[in-house]
């Protein structure tokens, strides 16, 4: 049953994203306006609104000719919008952390495709989603989903590693599971008998749920893996 949701997932979802180019298309306009060592100096992508792509990508580049340091460009459909140089944003884990393209194996619609699975495994609905790709502590690019309903309020937020495909955080979803909580229930009977009664149960039972979805998070990951050095340097 999962693998017949899952092929009607990818199919619908590359259907959907042909509305609208993905991430990459936009950094690729980026590099084509620019250089092709632009797309090494990107601080942050972001795209809101997405059904599920968005129509503009907004970008954050790292650009010493301007005034502040940083350019921002807006990508629609492909095509550069708009460009300005604002006093200086930091998206990243540090100031100036730009996204090192040669971990980046997760296009936004391969995001897209994770966090929907996620989500369904949450039992969450949602009608949009807003992107944000940036480092995180560790200096790795990771997307933050966050999935809106009709009325734009929020559903919930996912944390996807963008090298390696790996749910590592929720919000508003599994009662705000972590990478953590799995790693250290090593014993969830004790954990349970510790913790006492309905908490310990309902607290082992999110747990559970949060793992599961991380497992086939993993696997999908190798149906949507989409490199970025390939897809820039194709000809």
């Amino acid at each position: 049953m999962w693998k017949c949701f899952a092929a009607l997932l990818l199919v619908a979802t590359s259907a959907l994203a042909g509305e609208h180019p993905t991430a990459y298309d936009a950094l690729r306009a980026v590099g084509t306006k620019f250089s092709r060592d632009s797309v090494n100096r990107i601080i942050s992508v972001t795209g809101v609104d997405g059904t599920p792509q968005p129509e503009t990508w907004k970008i954050l580049m790292e650009d010493p000719r301007a005034r502040s340091g940083v350019r921002e460009i807006e990508v629609t459909d492909g095509r550069i919008s708009s460009e300005r140089t604002p006093v200086r944003t930091i998206v990243g884990s540090t100031e100036g952390a730009t996204i090192k393209t040669t971990r980046l194996n997760l296009d936004s619609s391969g995001a897209f495709a994770l966090a929907s699975r996620t989500a369904d495994k949450s039992n969450a609905r949602f009608a949009r989603v807003s992107y944000i790709l940036r480092t995180d502590e560790r200096g790795d690019p990771v997307w933050i989903i966050t999935l809106q309903s009709r009325s734009s309020r929020p559903v919930g937020t996912i944390y996807i590693g963008a090298n390696r495909g790996n749910v590592t955080r929720t919000e508003g979803m599994f009662a705000g599971a972590t990478m953590e909580d799995v790693e250290t229930d090593r014993e969830p009977e004790r954990d349970t008998e510790n913790e006492g009664g309905i908490i310990g149960t309902t607290k082992a039972r999110i747990r559970e749920s949060f793992r599961r979805a991380q497992d086939e998070a993993r696997g999908m990951f190798e149906r949507v893996r989409r490199s970025f050095v390939d897809f820039i340097n194709r000809v």
